[in-house]
């Protein structure tokens, strides 16, 4: 009985350190979706142990008469779903600056923003990942706040390059 404890808890080390492995030091791309009219992002994901990362994204919007852009970065943790899939779930905050056309009305601002992120990806043989997240964002502070909703749910498809 002792045997197959022991032998349990090495499997159980091995099958955690082979997920460690899905996991790229290193991702940059873009993040494609639509939270209220943000478009895209361009996205940095940073490994830190090994089934925990950051991921930095700068975001733009031009639509609706707004032009903005954010500045948002997470924490994720990372679990390996079979072969190159995995999920992941984060949380994070950010910043961001708005202002309304001219001739629609007369506004600009800041706000801040926490959110959370869950997705799933699939880490390619080449030096290609793929996937698709989402991340509910609530603004805090500053005129954004009152001229949006305080809610924005954004869905996003994410393409990066990974690197060692």
């Amino acid at each position: 009985m002792k045997k197959i404890f022991i032998s349990a808890i090495m499997l159980l080390g091995l099958a955690f350190n082979a997920q460690a492995q899905d996991i790229s030091k290193n991702a940059l791309g873009l993040r494609l979706g639509d939270n209220d009219g943000f478009g895209g992002e361009i996205s940095y994901q940073r490994a830190l142990s090994s089934p925990n990362r950051l991921e930095f994204d700068l975001g733009w919007r031009n639509s609706d008469h707004v032009d903005a852009f954010k500045l948002v970065g997470l924490y994720q943790w990372v679990w390996n779903i079979d072969g190159g899939f995995n999920w992941y779930a984060g949380v994070g905050a950010g910043v961001g600056s708005w202002s309304v056309d001219s001739k629609y009305g007369d506004g600009s601002g800041s706000f801040v923003l926490l959110g959370g992120d869950i997705g799933i990806e699939y880490n390619f043989d080449i030096p290609l990942q793929l996937s698709l997240d989402f991340r509910p964002e609530f603004y805090l502070g500053g005129d954004y706040a009152d001229y949006k909703d305080n809610f924005g749910p954004d869905i996003a498809l994410g393409i990066r390059y990974k690197w060692n």
